[in-house]
């Protein structure tokens, strides 16, 4: 029997998310930005939330254009606190605005998409899991994923939420076995 993953429940955004989106092998540089920003600000909160306000993120964020948001300060910060369509957390904004410039930083390298995907070989590991108890919340890869991160200068970036990142991007396929994104996503890699 086949059923779609349990955590994504019945809401129509969290499906189409789950089934179009999430474990999708994601290699655009900026695309992966968005999505570390977008689990950092998640931290402490549900995905669903942030996913109901991801529109309103890119709209407050100049559609996570790090070398806009890298150019931001207090003005910027403070602006962005009023601005109830997103989570207004100073720790969060001021990590994204300097999580902008760890970026353009490592663009200057080998680049993000690089960065982050040569910790698995540049291929998804496709786990095989069976029921959503089994999926851990983090791994040794995503400590070490993590650290390499701040070391780079990321915050909001500790091994749980690496872990969902990891997830989320595809660099981890942890659709469970008997959700028939498993096998597709599996195919994409």
């Amino acid at each position: 029997m086949t059923e779609r993953c349990g955590w994504c429940g019945s809401d129509p955004l969290y499906v189409l998310y789950h089934d179009t989106e999430w474990g999708v092998p994601e290699r655009d540089p900026r695309a992966l930005w968005e999505k570390l920003i977008l689990d950092g600000f998640q931290a402490g909160l549900s995905w669903i939330t942030i996913l109901r306000k991801r529109e309103n993120f890119r709209k407050a964020f100049a559609g996570f254009d790090p070398d806009i948001i890298a150019r931001w300060g207090e003005d910027d910060i403070a602006r962005l606190l009023l601005d109830a369509g997103i989570v207004r957390s100073r720790a969060k904004i001021a990590a994204t605005i300097d999580n902008a410039r760890a970026y353009l930083r490592l663009a200057e390298g080998p680049g993000f998409d690089q960065f982050l995907w040569r910790h698995v070989d540049g291929r998804p590991i496709r786990n095989r899991f069976r029921r959503l108890d089994e999926v851990p919340a983090a791994t040794p890869l995503s400590e070490r994923i993590s650290k390499d991160l701040r070391q780079a200068g990321f915050r909001f970036c500790g091994p749980v939420i690496t872990y969902a990142f990891m997830q989320a991007v595809g660099m981890v396929n942890d659709h469970l076995v008997s959700c028939p994104a498993h096998e597709r996503v599996a195919r994409l890699a």
